[in-house]
């Protein structure tokens, strides 16, 4: 083979907090923003609003279950809703909520189209039930989307009657997922309780890309953007932001810290070497550029390969020679077998043990996802799970095929993406969209390869410059071409010559 070496990332690690000493900084952010809920509902303090901001895999989910509990255990408190724009969000929370508080206490209200998708080990941890008139009254947390909660409510005050505060159906309002749920969401149902805690993402996509927004000529008014953003500085809100990650490997901290580049500090729980894939366990070719590519990826570097020398694409969209490539990359992958190596951590961030499992033994959680942006490259995506599936005789859901929009939120162990400038003539609202690279990036706890076409430092070289914050909007964001190539320069950087092609 031709010798084949990748540069190693521009942007270095540098100063980085670790293990519990990271941990703690999250731990602390919760407990003072428990404490400013305490406030709020004794009347000590006259906050509306509290917001814990979060970057992706922070472990945003256990901070929203501590702040749960310890309202529910305020004697001015006597129940509590939980909400988010999507089932997807919701259901994991009740069954969480559930083992947590008991079924009695957690209540699911559920579209009746909706309730064959509720797993059973939810239906056995919380009460779930399609109309309001099932409700249990004694219920001290219910849950819905706030398409539901929003059509529910005057009749659940009717039904149960009203909180601890006499007036509002519940004492405190979550929304999970808070930085996905646009202003006009937020507004159907923020007067259903008299504090409202938003805990989020703020690298989420919204439902509708802010460049709909109809009221373009006054940018202080948009009911597409991220409801939080409205509101962070306001008197009557707390905000802060969880410095630390779970998710990623160390080497890839550089990539979080590209995309929350405004943040005052942001950690990492994985130490270096606490996890990487150790690949080449199985028989299959030697020596080949794929295996020096997935060498690469395993050590939890991100890593970025572009080809060149490939024939056109029929559009960015349709670019099957660098789908080809893709497959190629992903069948000696497969051939040749991968090992997870994981440190295990207790729930302070203390290292509790290493574990190395063969991927192919994992069969409870999704091993590769291969994302895209567009649903034409999702398609053939599809085609290409679909073949590799069947070649290797792989479990259903062991490797998928999914938009950027729909994984987000989602956890992986090895991201495969196609870059979203890949084949792109200049940055637009789609392709630079702040939350659809973001959540490209950050889906992935052992493994992160870009692949794109040859070109993309020439492409931002050229491209006009854009401004960050299209239409004055402070939420979510167009990159400009500065932040695209601060965002490449964390990346470990190699190109192919060729199509790799699929071996019979």
């Amino acid at each position: 083979m031709t010798d084949f070496h990748f540069l190693e990332p521009q942007i270095e690690l540098g100063r980085s907090r670790h293990h519990a000493e990271a941990a703690i900084g999250n731990v602390d952010v919760t407990t003072h923003a428990i404490a400013a809920l305490r406030d709020a509902l004794s009347g000590d303090a006259d906050y509306e609003r509290i917001l814990l901001k979060a970057a992706a895999g922070a472990g945003k989910s256990h901070a929203l279950k501590r702040m749960v509990d310890d309202a529910l255990n305020d004697p001015s408190c006597t129940r509590v809703g939980v909400t988010a724009f999507a089932n997807k969000q919701v259901f994991p929370l009740a069954y969480e909520l559930g083992k947590m508080l008991g079924k009695d206490n957690v209540c699911l209200l559920v579209a009746e189209a909706q309730l064959p998708r509720v797993s059973e080990a939810t239906l056995e941890a919380a009460t779930v039930v399609v109309s309001y008139k099932d409700c249990p009254p004694e219920a001290k947390v219910l849950l819905g989307t706030t398409h539901k909660l929003q059509g529910v409510a005057p009749w659940l005050l009717k039904s149960i009657g009203a909180a601890g505060n006499g007036e509002k159906l519940f004492d405190v309002l979550f929304v999970d997922e808070a930085w996905q749920l646009p202003l006009h969401r937020y507004a159907k149902i923020d007067r259903l309780a008299p504090i409202d805690v938003g805990v989020g993402d703020v690298g989420q996509l919204p439902p509708l890309d802010p460049s709909q927004n109809p009221w373009r000529g006054d940018p202080g008014h948009n009911p597409y953007r991220a409801w939080p953003t409205s509101f962070e500085d306001d008197e009557k809100t707390w905000a802060r932001e969880m410095p630390a990650v779970w998710r990623p490997t160390a080497a890839q901290l550089p990539v979080w810290r590209a995309f929350y580049g405004d943040w005052d500090d942001l950690n990492c729980v994985a130490g270096p070497g606490d996890r990487e894939l150790v690949v080449g366990s199985g028989d299959g070719p030697d020596g080949s550029q794929a295996l020096a590519v997935w060498s690469q990826v395993g050590t939890g570097v991100a890593t970025l390969v572009e080809v060149e020398g490939l024939p056109d694409a029929e559009a960015p969209d349709v670019d099957m020679p660098l789908m080809e490539t893709l497959e190629g990359l992903l069948d000696e992958l497969l051939t040749v077998g991968f090992e997870v190596r994981t440190t295990q951590y207790d729930g302070y961030g203390i290292p509790d043990g290493v574990e190395t499992v063969a991927a192919r033994d994992i069969e409870d959680s999704t091993v590769i996802a291969v994302l895209a942006t567009r649903n034409q490259a999702v398609d053939d995506a599809q085609e290409i799970v679909d073949r590799l599936r069947e070649k290797h005789d792989l479990p259903e859901g062991w490797i998928v095929a999914s938009t950027v929009d729909s994984w987000q939120g989602q956890t992986n162990v090895l991201t495969v993406a196609l870059h979203p400038l890949s084949g792109a003539s200049s940055l637009d609202e789609f392709n630079s969209a702040f939350g659809r690279l973001a959540v490209t990036c950050t889906r992935a706890t052992h493994g992160l390869l870009l692949l794109a076409r040859a070109g993309l430092d020439d492409l931002l070289a050229a491209a006009p410059a854009r401004p960050g914050t299209p239409l004055g909007e402070p939420g979510t964001r167009q990159l400009p071409r500065q932040t695209h190539r601060r965002i490449v320069n964390a990346f470990a950087r190699g190109t192919l010559s060729g199509v790799i092609e699929v071996e019979a």
